[in-house]
């Protein structure tokens, strides 16, 4: 291959994430030889969206958020996906990638869109808005825009998460050390306020909140939350598809058979033929 010719197969990819060639690994500058056994895998989430390495207290906040989240149950769509394809025959890869696939807007997106939420506020406040008026100006905006649903508060069965206080907790202890600033956590607090004034009733932050205002904390863009709550999650997927596959049973649906739809189409009727 003429030099033009490697120039261009060089140029058609190029990355800063991985220098590779026979012999030699590195992520991000570091030799793969240094890094096995010196950091973890959360620091090496980290130094691979990133660029560089976190700091201790960025690495527990972020090993925090990412464990916080990885299963919720089988009546969560993502994990009942995964336990059903395992029964279908197929191998884990399989029921893992089935599962992240349903990972979307609305679930596995909620994440994402509290922390837009968050910075949509911080610009606000930013802009010179007291801060309950910048919640009131962004929340206002946003039910006009989508609906009344606001990303990152009440649960559907969880009259309050157990894991938002303690997320939370770890954010405030991090401001007061300085490692982060604690201001989108007064952000998610300062919305969980005005819901409660304007609804009359408390709808407290859920774990979509709770991880987006880590993640804002950490200065991590918005896009990424999503990604990495699949990289969360795909833990608990990983284990119940083991355990089903462990488990057995063919072809399982949703629902035991003796649990039937309810058929709301055209009552019983003849083909009419010519």
């Amino acid at each position: 291959m003429s030099r033009d010719g490697e120039r261009e197969v060089q140029e058609w990819w190029r990355t800063s994430i991985i220098e590779m060639e026979p012999g030699v690994i590195r992520y991000r500058g570091y030799s793969i030889e240094d890094l096995i056994g010196n950091i973890g895998f959360t620091q090496m989430v980290w130094l691979m969206t990133r660029g560089e390495l976190p700091d201790d207290e960025q690495a527990r906040l972020l090993d925090a958020v990412l464990m916080s989240a990885v299963d919720h149950g089988p009546q969560a769509p993502s994990i009942a996906i995964a336990r059903m394809a395992a029964t279908c025959g197929v191998g884990l890869n399989n029921a893992m990638a089935s599962a992240v696939n349903v990972l979307g807007e609305v679930h596995g997106g909620a994440g994402e869109q509290a922390m837009v939420l968050y910075q949509q506020v911080d610009h606000e406040a930013q802009a010179g808005a007291p801060l309950p008026e910048a919640v009131r100006l962004v929340l206002d905006r946003h039910v006009a825009h989508h609906g009344k649903y606001i990303p990152g508060f009440g649960h559907r069965f969880h009259p309050i998460d157990p894991r938002a206080p303690r997320l939370l907790e770890l954010v405030d202890a991090a401001a007061v050390q300085g490692t982060v600033t604690g201001q989108f956590a007064a952000i998610a607090r300062a919305i969980e306020d005005q819901l409660a004034a304007s609804k009359g009733k408390t709808i407290p932050m859920n774990i979509d909140g709770a991880t987006a205002v880590v993640y804002a904390e950490l200065n991590f863009p918005a896009q990424l939350a999503r990604g990495l709550f699949c990289l969360s999650r795909s833990v608990g997927i990983l284990a119940h598809a083991w355990e089903q596959t462990q488990q057995g049973g063919r072809n399982k649906g949703p629902v035991p058979r003796s649990c039937i739809w309810r058929y709301d189409g055209p009552e019983a009727r003849p083909l009419k033929r010519e």
